[in-house]
């Protein structure tokens, strides 16, 4: 499946977003999702399907202070 991520055009096997996630190998406790420009609320992570030609954002959360 063909995704735009942050600008970037990337050949995925991931079927959802917590399995594109996963695949990426970021932290789904960590990690913003906007589909399409929703954001994805991370409850709903495993059960929000992935279609060819989706535009996501990802943002990493980063503690500190």
């Amino acid at each position: 499946m063909r995704l735009t991520i942050n600008g970037e055009h990337r050949e995925v096997t991931a079927r959802t977003v917590l399995g594109l996630l996963e695949e990426l190998g970021l932290n789904p406790a960590a990690t913003v999702v906007e589909r399409n420009a929703q954001i994805v609320p991370a409850p709903a992570f495993r059960k929000t399907a992935l279609l060819d030609g989706d535009v996501l954002e990802l943002v990493g959360i980063v503690g500190g202070g």
